[in-house]
């Protein structure tokens, strides 16, 4: 399930760093976060779909790696970012 095409123009707008930005770190992320509330949402309703549930958590991971990548380049991007998308600040493997 795909994210709607107006809110991920939002999160692209929102998070982007300069005009025309689509592919940093920073959207990349706020993308996934945006399609794993969707999921989550969905999973409430139908609690048996487990492939849902396994896109959920391959998502969760992926977004993850990226955390980490993130957080090894610019430490205070990513404190800003978590902060301002409510994810949970999560310690480095």
């Amino acid at each position: 399930m795909p994210l709607n095409p107006e809110l991920k123009a939002t999160i692209i707008s929102d998070n982007a760093r300069e005009d025309g930005d689509t592919g940093s770190t920073e959207v990349q992320i706020a993308i996934m976060q945006g399609r794993i509330l969707q999921i989550t949402d969905h999973l409430r309703t139908h609690k048996k779909d487990f492939h849902s549930r396994r896109g959920l958590l391959l998502l969760v991971g992926k977004r993850r790696r990226l955390e980490g990548y993130l957080r090894n380049k610019d430490v205070v991007r990513y404190r800003e970012l978590i902060k301002k998308l409510g994810i949970r600040e999560v310690k480095p493997r």
